[in-house]
């Protein structure tokens, strides 16, 4: 049984900023089941103990300050959030990837990681190259390259760089995020049927803010997890248009579970690595049914990229992209992500091969799982 407790961590967000204010009560549900799954069900030891209780208060207190930020500053609610571009579909499908290049458009707002960490005081267009949070995110990504070594090499860091709108959704305790944390099965079964609306709600706050005075406003987004909460976000924003990233679940789940594997395992007595693949099998099976729902009725906001298409001839799908949402794909543009894809697609082709076993799962058996997805869309999941 862990240690954690509410109160306590709420206070050391106090003591921290010095402010009480945490905006709208949305975010103690899920904190309370959070812990209350971390102390029961994830058997942390002590350096996993320590690290969550951390990782809980910088979110607190993160909080705290962007709620004061905002009321200091009433202006930024009069933002406008307009057709974002928002990507959406399973992990380990080259959406991070994507959100790289995409990120290469000067043209393009994304939500950069130090972004998505320090939201506030609101970042500004004269500094948004030399802010200090650039370096404090580096420094995060620097120790938790040395907690999780075998975590670097599966998902690239840039504290310049974009990054997933799931931390974002953290600030209000209903985030996939959490799931990489430990074996939390409480959480995530609140999680999925929870209504995700508040996280949303903040969500957009977000993004007001960061493009208050540093634009340009024309956003890219991203996160797997969106799936999960797809239709509380088509009413945040009812003008955006989706991309789906796509590929073969047999290989997509053991590559998920090795990166959750790489993140948690050392901070727990009792690692599980096959739960890690049967339940990110169970709740990606969800996952995939809701977005393919709101997809039945928003068939005109989505558009699809192959994993290995992407792989393939990724300025070919770049461009039938921006064709197809009406935006000009400038010369710098495409010479910048061109040049990023070439610097950074090293053995991207195919991906690698993960022992499925090792996750508690059996690739036979996650083909015909998800055949309702792969035969809905056999090009886009056929491995190349």
């Amino acid at each position: 049984m862990g240690t954690l407790n509410v109160d306590a961590l709420v206070e050391e967000a106090h003591k921290r900023t010095g402010l009480t204010d945490f905006g709208p009560d949305t975010w103690q549900e899920g904190l309370g089941v959070l812990v209350k799954s971390l102390n029961e069900e994830s058997a942390l030891n002590a350096r996993g103990e320590e690290l969550m209780a951390g990782r809980i208060v910088d979110l607190l207190s993160e909080r705290l300050k962007f709620e004061q930020s905002w009321k200091d500053n009433p202006a930024i609610a009069d933002e406008q959030i307009v057709r974002p571009v928002i990507g959406i579909g399973l992990g380990r499908s080259g959406s991070n990837a994507l959100g790289f290049v995409m990120a290469q458009d000067p043209n393009r707002r994304v939500l950069r990681s130090w972004e998505a960490h320090f939201p506030s005081p609101p970042p500004e267009a004269a500094t948004q190259h030399t802010d200090p949070r650039i370096e404090l995110q580096a420094a995060r990504h620097k120790a938790e390259r040395e907690e999780f070594p075998e975590s670097g090499d599966k998902v690239p860091t840039d504290p310049r760089g974009p990054t997933e709108c799931v931390f974002v959704l953290a600030y209000d305790f209903r985030s996939q995020l959490f799931e990489a944390w430990g074996r939390n099965p409480s959480y995530s079964e609140w999680l999925f049927s929870c209504d995700m609306t508040p996280a949303y709600d903040f969500h957009k706050r977000v993004l007001q803010m960061l493009q208050w005075k540093c634009g340009p406003k024309d956003w890219f987004i991203r996160s797997p997890p969106h799936m999960h909460g797809v239709f509380e976000l088509g009413k945040t924003y009812p003008d955006a248009k989706f991309i789906q990233t796509h590929r073969n679940v047999d290989d997509m789940i053991p590559s998920e579970a090795a990166l959750f594997s790489s993140l948690l395992t050392q901070l727990t007595d009792e690692p599980d690595e096959p739960y890690i693949g049967r339940h990110l099998a169970a709740v990606r099976v969800i996952c995939l049914e809701r977005l393919m729902a709101f997809r039945d009725q928003h068939p005109e906001k989505f558009f699809d990229i192959g994993f290995y298409e992407m792989a393939e001839d990724i300025m070919g799908r770049i461009r039938a992209l921006y064709a197809w949402l009406g935006d000009e794909l400038t010369d710098e543009a495409a010479a910048r992500m061109e040049k990023w894809w070439a610097e950074n697609s090293a053995g991207r082709h195919g991906g690698r091969d993960y022992d499925a076993a090792r996750f508690g799962v059996d690739k036979a058996e996650l083909k015909q799982r998800f055949a309702f997805y792969h035969d809905r869309f056999p090009e886009l999941t056929r491995k190349r």
